[in-house]
């Protein structure tokens, strides 16, 4: 048998090492991609929020409750979807996500009651988010990235300001011209239609993984045994719970209602819209800095910059209802815009680091359950302040206080505290 010369040798690993690079940049932007759509599409009902209330009458919450109702389905099918991607692989999970989000915005472009639109707004568009979201996307990139998850869960998470800035603008100038139902017809047809392409992936290879991060060649790498009930009986397991959940409180509270409160305050409605949707790129570069963070201050400081930031934005938000101009508009996209889930690359990298092994998927996938019970009791809770006190003073209130809860893990709870 030939063996092969060190010099051959050495050209056939540095062959494999770049292949893997290419193919983990490929899967990078696959789930980005996948995380532009499943964002974009959840958050421009922002947009649909006041021609529907306007064409049925219903008041605040009862519409918010369709918002609501999105992202706590999205939050409790979290586990579920980390247990069905070991099961049955990415290809499966991702084509169930677009199907459902198909699917649902064609039901809502006919929907006739509160209830139709809970059914498909609310039910299958926060199952379809879940499938191709945070949970699929950090367990293949953790395939691939190892150690440099945080990064490559940065530019995934950065995906919400994408999606957020190329929809919002295109759903309002949709509805101004088409009318909301037809736009949501149109967002139907393209999520089906997105399945063909996403079915004939090597699936396969991709869910491999890079083979320096499956063979786990990390010398230090433990897999401590961790099962769903071993964690929740840890401390960390709880803190990162609360902290999704009271963060998404705050956060969820204010943007489910941001474009009709600019407008209440005396923007156009376009301007409200593309004003927000311009968070998304600003929401790249916070992310990109507080994960940049993290490597130059340490985790802890990242993270307790970035609430500092969000609580000045939520304080320019309630300047902008007395003085709505432009520089005032700015300052808030800027400062809340950019920390719109700046803090969720690092709270993942911190759970996958405290409870990796095996089970890894289905612990963080229940981790995430918090974001999603936030994300609906922050909204819907939003709209029931407003529909009670008649304004916004109350509810920006609310979101602040919410926010300083998300961050006292970080400065309490000893293994947040490292």
């Amino acid at each position: 048998m030939d063996q092969k010369t060190p010099e051959e040798a050495t050209r056939e690993h540095e062959s494999t090492r770049q292949g893997a690079v290419r193919t983990a940049l490929v899967v990078l932007a696959l789930c980005f991609t996948l995380a532009v759509l499943g964002r974009g599409l959840s958050e421009s009902f922002t947009v649909f929020l006041k021609p529907i209330s306007e064409n049925f009458g219903w008041d605040r919450g009862q519409v918010v409750s369709i918002y609501s109702l999105t992202w706590l389905i999205s939050g409790l099918t979290a586990p579920l979807v980390g247990r069905l991607f070991d099961h049955s692989g990415p290809r499966i999970v991702y084509a169930l996500g677009l199907l459902l989000l198909g699917s649902a915005f064609l039901i809502a472009g006919h929907a006739q009651s509160l209830w139709q639109f809970q059914l498909s707004i609310g039910l299958c568009v926060g199952i379809g988010v879940a499938f191709i979201g945070n949970v699929p996307n950090s367990i293949l990139l953790g395939r691939w990235f190892g150690p440099r998850l945080p990064t490559a869960m940065a530019v995934v998470y950065s995906a919400m300001g994408g999606g957020v800035l190329a929809l919002l603008p295109a759903s309002q100038l949709l509805i101004d011209h088409l009318g909301w139902r037809e736009t949501y017809r149109i967002y139907g047809f393209a999520a089906l239609a997105l399945l063909i392409p996403l079915m004939l992936l090597p699936w396969r290879a991709f869910a491999a993984g890079s083979p320096y991060v499956t063979k786990r060649t990390d010398p230090d790498f433990i897999d401590n045994g961790w099962t769903l009930v071993s964690a929740m009986r840890h401390h960390a397991f709880w803190a990162l719970f609360s902290t999704f959940f009271f963060t998404a409180v705050g956060m969820y509270s204010i943007a489910a209602q941001i474009v009709a409160y600019l407008i209440d305050a005396g923007f156009p409605p376009l301007q409200a819209a593309t004003a927000w949707g311009f968070s998304g790129v600003v929401l790249v570069f916070g992310m990109i800095g507080v994960s940049a963070l993290d490597g130059l201050i340490g985790r802890r400081p990242s993270v307790l910059l970035s609430y500092a930031i969000s609580i000045l934005g939520i304080v320019l938000l309630w300047l902008l209802q007395y003085h709505p101009d432009v520089i005032l508009l700015t300052g808030f996209v800027v400062c809340f815009g950019s920390m719109m889930g700046s803090r969720g690359p690092l709270i993942t990298a911190t759970a996958m680091k405290i409870f990796r092994g095996k089970r890894v998927g289905t612990i963080y996938g229940t981790i995430s359950i918090g974001s999603g019970l936030g994300s609906a009791f922050g909204s819907w809770s939003g709209g029931l302040i407003h529909d009670a006190t008649h304004g916004y003073n109350a509810l920006l209130a609310f979101a602040l206080a919410s926010v300083v809860l998300g961050m006292i893990p970080f400065l309490v709870v000893p293994a947040l505290r490292r």
